[in-house]
């Protein structure tokens, strides 16, 4: 298998902190996002920005795939495991993807995925654990998720609206006629952050949208909603859009999502396009940081 540098996927450097590869993960994820990119080749550099983003959002996952990048692989080269596997600083859980949630390489599986640590809980009458990664929507709309785990392939129903970190049991699925222990991880979203029960996500205006006021559509788990800007909004503003959030469990109320604003400047890319921009320099001045 082949080496691959998760830092240059994501174009930043190996010491940016947490809040520059969440920027990048961002700007990238909507770039080749399947729905709305024309990109040649945009699914499959949505899933490489995906995989990236996985592996270094962790601090954990970062340190071990640090500790293999620092022998001097480089992109494209040749990779075999050494014998047991990786050294991985001690992970406790094997970890499984299902229900769209994987798509990941046999790079970073083999890294950090299934089939290094399940022999430690294949005993009879022990519990099997690992974590499942599932994606928000499977969550929010309590689908099943296809998982393998141990070689087989399994359908797993996902409760509507659990938690991160909350556990599935399957009695008698794991290794030698135990029970399996799926620990619930939520996946990377490339438009949605998870706090608590609230959905956080980032929207992209235009400045006449956010000076003006405009009605905008915007993407929720449950589908989009529109949405109403006020007039004179400014960079980091928050909106809430109440309910929207995730669903909650038994007689909890259901979270909210928490809009915030940033306001980016089209690109010009005709004269017509820059003569506007010209009669906004004329208009607003040199003044305009200190208003």
């Amino acid at each position: 298998m082949q080496f691959k540098d998760y830092y240059d996927t994501l174009g930043v450097e190996p010491g940016a902190g947490d809040a520059e590869i969440k920027s990048a993960y961002r700007r990238l994820a909507r770039k080749y996002h399947p729905d709305v990119s024309k990109e040649p080749g945009a699914e499959d550099k949505f899933k490489a920005v995906n995989e990236a983003y996985e592996a270094l959002r962790d601090p954990q996952k970062r340190a071990a795939y640090d500790r293999l990048r620092a022998q001097g692989y480089r992109p494209g080269d040749e990779i075999r495991p050494p014998p047991g596997g990786f050294d991985t600083g001690g992970f406790d859980f094997e970890e499984v993807f299902g229900g769209g949630g994987g798509g990941f390489s046999d790079f970073f599986q083999e890294l950090f995925g299934a089939g290094r640590r399940g022999s430690a809980h294949a005993r009879r009458d022990q519990t099997t654990r690992a974590r499942l990664t599932v994606p928000l929507d499977t969550v929010y709309h309590g689908q099943s998720a296809r998982v393998s785990v141990g070689g087989r392939s399994l359908d797993v129903r996902i409760p509507k609206g659990i938690r991160s970190g909350r556990a599935i049991r399957l009695a008698g699925q794991g290794g030698g006629g135990g029970d399996l222990l799926l620990e619930i991880e939520y996946a990377a979203h490339p438009q949605f952050e998870v706090d608590g029960l609230n959905i956080l996500h980032v929207l992209p205006v235009a400045p006449w949208e956010a000076a003006l006021g405009a009605t905008i559509s915007v993407p929720t788990l449950g589908g989009p909603v529109d949405l109403k800007i006020p007039a004179d909004s400014e960079a980091g503003r928050k909106l809430r859009l109440r309910g929207r959030g995730l669903p909650g469990v038994g007689d909890a109320p259901a979270g909210d999502q928490i809009v915030e604003l940033e306001i980016l400047a089209p690109r010009a890319n005709t004269e017509a396009e820059r003569e506007a921009y010209r009669r906004m320099q004329a208009v607003f001045g040199d003044d305009w940081r200190r208003a």
